[in-house]
């Protein structure tokens, strides 16, 4: 997936279900300028979703104890 953001950063957004974010992404990336920046955004929104799923099971793990 991460090989995704940075190719293909629309896709990364539109197949983790962020339509919206998706087509903004692709927008951006149809510029020569942009789409650097929307790989930056790509990365990092992969990145926050990895650590806010990582975030769920520590606290279901905790709450079991």
């Amino acid at each position: 997936m991460t090989l995704l953001a940075i190719l293909l950063p629309w896709l990364s957004f539109l197949l983790r279900g962020k339509i919206l974010a998706g087509l903004i992404c692709l927008v951006l990336q149809l510029t020569l300028i942009g789409w650097l920046p929307a790989m930056i955004w790509a990365l990092m929104s992969l990145s926050d979703a990895r650590a806010e799923k990582r975030n769920k099971r520590l606290i279901v793990a905790m709450n079991k104890q």
